[in-house]
């Protein structure tokens, strides 16, 4: 008999757990990116199908393709054939969609429908991981560089600062969506850990800037 760690029969019958929350722990991003976006106002910011019609076919929400494509820019998944895939194997975004898996033309129609608001949304989701320290014990890796992250605010929100930091964010979300946008067209078939959120404080900071 071996001495190795041995693994679980694939036809032995056990007592998976069903529900989607034993797969996902308080201190995965998913969860952080499942409350901003549920805080959000998409219709002010543009999106559009906010408001489904009582006829035709239903569509997916943009709430759901929002998330979807969020975790694709944090995780550069780079076309939205692979962000399809990843929505029928990858536990994380199961959890974010609750098991929604839209098909690679919608995902690409949803970036050409709403491609200023996905990048104004990104961006404010990057800032407001930044002011929550998400990144505070990793590198944060933009537009192909990688910058040390730093907790004090006093360095972080000086103005210089803040407007270097929109401009390369805008940069790098940009570069993403345009990289989506040429991979699609030729048809080709790393991961930092994240702190604990504070998603009670995302839901307050969230509903401040919709005032703002």
């Amino acid at each position: 008999m071996s001495h190795h760690i041995q693994g679980q029969g694939r036809h032995q019958v056990t007592l998976f757990p069903e529900a989607l929350d034993d797969f996902v722990t308080e201190d995965n991003p998913v969860c952080v990116i499942d409350v901003f976006v549920n805080e959000t106002d998409l219709d002010k910011l543009g999106f559009e199908r906010v408001q489904a019609k009582c006829t035709g076919r239903p569509g997916y929400h943009p709430a759901t393709l929002l998330k979807l494509y969020i975790y694709g820019y944090l995780n550069r998944i780079q076309s939205s054939r692979r962000l399809e895939k990843e929505s029928h194997r990858n536990v994380e975004l199961m959890w974010l969609l609750e098991r929604l898996t839209p098909d690679f033309k919608t995902i690409a129609d949803f970036r050409k429908d709403n491609g200023k608001a996905i990048k104004n949304v990104c961006r404010q989701f990057v800032e407001l991981c930044r002011q929550m320290n998400m990144f505070s014990e990793s590198l944060i890796a933009i537009d192909g560089s990688k910058f040390k992250a730093v907790n004090n605010k006093s360095k972080n929100y000086t103005p210089s600062k803040v407007k270097f930091h929109i401009t390369r964010v805008e940069k790098s979300i940009q570069e993403y969506l345009d990289n989506l946008d040429t991979t699609d067209r030729e048809h080709p078939p790393s991961d930092e850990k994240i702190s604990s959120p504070k998603l009670e404080w995302l839901t307050k900071r969230s509903a401040e800037l919709q005032e703002m």
